[in-house]
């Protein structure tokens, strides 16, 4: 996302609690280490997820809001896109890297249906990551094209989905996202992640993960540990003070503690290896933290 976007764009509304404002934008697709290019049609996010990690925005883009309580609408995404596309050269674009391109407001306004049509129409590959199933609404797009559609699974309890996605879809709507996207025949991928210490990387809750990939056929799966970028501990702190506050001292040693992480993440892998290889997923796990 370039920095020089403007961000001063007046509010247009307010949706379900979150501030919405128009703004403008140089760029929309843009280098990317995930795969070649990104893009984002938003800034901000209304799932309010309170590990989200691209709260790191905030630092280039300052919001007097909460993150979770306003979402920048790129109004000219399209026309930018189309203009950036007479020079791009072809590549695979992940959407999105700082934002859910199908949170609610993309139902009002269409942006990342109309980019992923302009991609496509110029030999793009597309990797999709969301938490919505509003991404279904775009399947008629992605059929017979090169698109791989994923998923993000913290956890498949919903009441832990509740207290960390407040906003975001239940798992089992996620679950159909993937159901539908393999009748169609499309490529499908599941992030397991951030796992919750805790609570979402007990080896029981990791073996759940894998036999529900397992049984949904998933092609591709990341796995993502919680990570301590920037911004999100203060929001992992105050949700931990008020529902498990007997994990506090435990996340500051696997957040802070250089020698607690590197031994956490050993064994969380091993975890995730055992696991995988229980449900015969060992060749489809692409990506462990």
């Amino acid at each position: 996302m370039s920095q020089r976007d403007d961000f001063t764009g007046n509010v247009v509304g307010v949706e379900q609690e979150v501030i919405v404002r128009e703004v403008t934008c140089k760029t929309i697709l843009n280098r990317c280490s995930i795969g070649d290019y990104s893009l984002n049609c938003y800034t901000g996010c209304a799932h309010a997820c309170a590990h989200c990690y691209a709260r790191v925005m905030q630092r280039f883009h300052p919001h007097a809001e909460p993150w979770g309580t306003f979402v920048d609408v790129k109004i000219n995404a399209v026309e930018t896109l189309k203009r950036q596309l007479r020079r791009a050269e072809p590549g695979e674009v992940f959407l999105s890297s700082a934002c859910d391109g199908w949170q609610p407001i993309e139902a009002r306004y269409g942006l990342t249906r109309r980019c992923c049509e302009l991609l496509l129409e110029r030999d793009f590959r597309l990797n999709v990551l969301t938490k919505s199933d509003l991404v279904v609404r775009d399947f008629d797009v992605f059929r017979d094209r090169p698109v791989r559609v994923g998923i993000t699974l913290t956890t498949l309890d919903e009441r832990l989905r509740e207290l960390w996605e407040p906003r975001a879809v239940s798992v089992r709507r996620r679950l159909e996202v993937i159901k539908t996207a393999r009748r169609i025949g499309l490529k499908t991928a599941v992030m397991f992640g951030p796992l919750l210490p805790g609570l979402s990387d007990t080896p029981e809750s990791i073996d759940a993960l894998c036999r529900q990939a397992a049984t949904l056929e998933i092609d591709t799966i990341w796995v993502d540990a919680l990570n301590p970028r920037p911004r999100v501990w203060p929001a992992v702190a105050d949700l931990l003070r008020a529902e498990f506050p007997q994990l506090l001292p435990h996340y500051r040693r696997v957040l802070f503690d250089a020698a607690c992480r590197k031994q956490y993440l050993a064994e969380l892998r091993t975890r995730i290896e055992r696991a995988a290889r229980r449900a015969g997923l060992t060749d489809r796990v692409a990506a462990c933290m």
